[in-house]
């Protein structure tokens, strides 16, 4: 096993160990509403700084990350952004810290082939 396959190795272990780990679980729903089940990392925080002036601003940014292996074992798609507000987007659901639930769109899709990660920014979604 070479190094970068360690490294997918390592990555998947740590997104998906929810005692030691970042695991969190995450709901994942494609736009055909096919439902996937996930453990990642998840980010949700409220301060972010203001590219135009340097300032830090009050404003609301949220991510996960999941392991491509996952979603390929799962049979579903990778994740990515709709643009078309008439099309059915990329749904992330999961629970904060305090168990409340929050519910996103994915509005834009990172996926690392080299260490075998998806990055998902997300936007609140009702």
């Amino acid at each position: 096993m070479n190094l970068r396959q360690l490294a997918e190795q390592d990555a998947r272990a740590i997104l998906g160990d929810v005692s030691f780990g970042f695991g969190w679980t995450l709901q994942i729903t494609d736009p055909a509403l096919t439902v996937g089940s996930f453990t990642g990392f998840s980010a949700d925080i409220a301060q972010v700084i203001d590219p135009d002036t340097g300032q830090v601003v009050s404003g609301r940014v949220a991510s996960v990350a999941v392991s491509l292996k996952d979603f390929t074992d799962k049979g579903m798609g990778y994740p990515r952004g709709v643009a078309n507000s008439k099309s059915k987007p990329w749904i992330v659901e999961f629970n904060d810290l305090f168990e409340t639930p929050h519910k996103f769109k994915v509005s834009q899709s990172n996926p690392d082939r080299t260490i075998g990660m998806i990055t998902l920014i997300l936007e609140s979604y009702a």
